[in-house]
Protein backbone atom coordinates (compact mmCIF):
# COMPACT_ATOMS: atom_id res chain seq x y z
CA UNK A 1 0.00 0.00 0.00
CA UNK A 2 1.57 3.26 -1.05
CA UNK A 3 2.18 5.91 1.55
CA UNK A 4 -0.51 8.04 0.14
CA UNK A 5 -3.22 5.63 0.30
CA UNK A 6 -2.52 4.53 4.17
CA UNK A 7 -2.30 8.31 5.00
CA UNK A 8 -5.88 8.84 2.96
CA UNK A 9 -7.28 5.45 5.11
CA UNK A 10 -5.97 6.91 8.59
CA UNK A 11 -8.03 9.96 8.27
CA UNK A 12 -10.82 8.52 7.60
CA UNK A 13 -10.73 5.87 10.01
CA UNK A 14 -10.13 8.90 13.06
CA UNK A 15 -10.93 12.55 11.25
CA UNK A 16 -11.45 13.87 14.46
CA UNK A 17 -7.53 12.97 15.81
CA UNK A 18 -5.75 15.38 13.34
CA UNK A 19 -8.65 18.33 13.52
CA UNK A 20 -6.96 21.07 15.18
CA UNK A 21 -9.64 23.95 16.62
CA UNK A 22 -9.95 27.05 14.25
CA UNK A 23 -8.42 30.18 16.35
CA UNK A 24 -9.18 33.66 15.33
CA UNK A 25 -8.38 36.62 16.31
CA UNK A 26 -10.60 39.55 16.01
CA UNK A 27 -10.31 43.01 17.71
CA UNK A 28 -9.24 43.08 21.51
CA UNK A 29 -12.26 43.04 23.87
CA UNK A 30 -12.87 45.09 26.88
CA UNK A 31 -11.58 42.95 29.39
CA UNK A 32 -10.73 43.45 32.98
CA UNK A 33 -7.02 43.89 32.57
CA UNK A 34 -5.60 46.93 32.39
CA UNK A 35 -2.25 48.43 29.83
CA UNK A 36 1.03 48.52 31.23
CA UNK A 37 1.85 51.79 29.53
CA UNK A 38 5.54 53.41 28.78
CA UNK A 39 5.61 56.70 27.02
CA UNK A 40 9.91 57.42 26.52
CA UNK A 41 11.39 60.17 25.00
CA UNK A 42 14.83 59.71 24.03
CA UNK A 43 16.40 61.34 27.69
CA UNK A 44 13.61 60.83 30.08
CA UNK A 45 10.24 58.80 30.17
CA UNK A 46 7.34 60.97 30.92
CA UNK A 47 4.70 58.51 31.82
CA UNK A 48 4.45 55.24 33.36
CA UNK A 49 1.32 53.30 34.13
CA UNK A 50 0.11 50.27 35.02
CA UNK A 51 -3.27 51.12 35.68
CA UNK A 52 -4.02 52.20 32.33
CA UNK A 53 -7.54 51.31 30.55
CA UNK A 54 -7.28 52.77 27.15
CA UNK A 55 -4.76 54.52 25.07
CA UNK A 56 -5.68 56.77 21.68
CA UNK A 57 -2.87 57.12 18.97
CA UNK A 58 -1.90 58.97 15.96
CA UNK A 59 -0.83 56.35 13.57
CA UNK A 60 -0.20 56.38 10.07
CA UNK A 61 -2.37 54.05 9.56
CA UNK A 62 -5.21 56.07 11.51
CA UNK A 63 -5.94 57.05 14.62
CA UNK A 64 -5.74 54.11 16.63
CA UNK A 65 -7.45 53.09 19.87
CA UNK A 66 -5.73 50.35 22.07
CA UNK A 67 -7.18 48.23 24.84
CA UNK A 68 -5.63 45.34 27.00
CA UNK A 69 -5.12 41.89 25.01
CA UNK A 70 -4.74 43.73 21.73
CA UNK A 71 -3.03 42.52 18.66
CA UNK A 72 0.79 42.81 19.19
CA UNK A 73 1.37 45.27 16.18
CA UNK A 74 4.04 47.90 15.23
CA UNK A 75 2.77 51.36 13.97
CA UNK A 76 4.44 54.33 13.40
CA UNK A 77 3.18 57.74 14.71
CA UNK A 78 2.71 60.79 13.18
CA UNK A 79 2.55 64.10 15.32
CA UNK A 80 -0.48 64.60 17.07
CA UNK A 81 -2.08 63.82 20.24
CA UNK A 82 -1.59 60.83 22.51
CA UNK A 83 -5.06 60.17 24.94
CA UNK A 84 -4.42 58.00 28.09
CA UNK A 85 -7.64 56.74 29.74
CA UNK A 86 -6.82 55.60 33.43
CA UNK A 87 -8.85 53.56 35.36
CA UNK A 88 -10.96 56.15 37.36
CA UNK A 89 -11.88 57.72 33.95
CA UNK A 90 -9.43 60.47 34.25
CA UNK A 91 -7.65 61.19 30.80
CA UNK A 92 -4.13 62.71 30.05
CA UNK A 93 -3.36 63.99 26.80
CA UNK A 94 0.14 64.26 25.12
CA UNK A 95 1.71 66.11 22.37
CA UNK A 96 4.15 64.01 20.40
CA UNK A 97 6.11 64.83 17.08
CA UNK A 98 6.06 61.32 15.82
CA UNK A 99 7.27 57.97 16.43
CA UNK A 100 6.31 53.90 17.31
CA UNK A 101 4.10 52.81 19.39
CA UNK A 102 4.83 48.75 19.93
CA UNK A 103 1.77 46.74 21.16
CA UNK A 104 2.97 43.13 22.87
CA UNK A 105 0.98 40.47 23.25
CA UNK A 106 1.04 40.71 27.18
CA UNK A 107 -1.24 44.11 27.26
CA UNK A 108 2.18 46.30 27.29
CA UNK A 109 2.09 49.72 24.97
CA UNK A 110 5.49 51.07 24.41
CA UNK A 111 5.24 54.55 23.04
CA UNK A 112 8.44 56.34 22.30
CA UNK A 113 9.31 59.46 20.62
CA UNK A 114 11.89 62.32 20.00
CA UNK A 115 9.66 64.83 21.38
CA UNK A 116 6.73 64.85 23.45
CA UNK A 117 4.87 67.00 26.10
CA UNK A 118 1.95 67.32 28.14
CA UNK A 119 -0.53 69.02 26.42
CA UNK A 120 -1.30 71.32 29.94
CA UNK A 121 2.61 72.65 29.47
CA UNK A 122 0.84 74.11 26.18
CA UNK A 123 -0.98 77.83 26.97
CA UNK A 124 -1.76 80.18 24.33
CA UNK A 125 -0.60 83.49 26.76
CA UNK A 126 3.01 81.92 25.75
CA UNK A 127 2.28 81.66 22.36
CA UNK A 128 3.07 84.92 20.08
CA UNK A 129 -0.32 86.28 18.48
CA UNK A 130 -1.18 85.99 14.95
CA UNK A 131 -1.44 88.74 12.47
CA UNK A 132 -2.73 89.27 9.64
CA UNK A 133 -0.34 89.07 6.78
CA UNK A 134 -0.60 91.68 3.81
CA UNK A 135 -0.04 90.45 0.07
CA UNK A 136 2.73 93.43 -0.30
CA UNK A 137 4.66 91.81 3.01
CA UNK A 138 5.42 88.85 -0.29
Amino acid sequence: MSSLRFARSALRARPSAFRVPLQRRGYAEAVNDKIKLSLALPHQTIFKSTGVVQVNIPAESGEMGVLANHVPSIEQLKPGLVEVVEEGGATKKFFLSGGFAVVQPDSQLSINAVEGFPLEDFSSDVCPKSRPVSRDTY
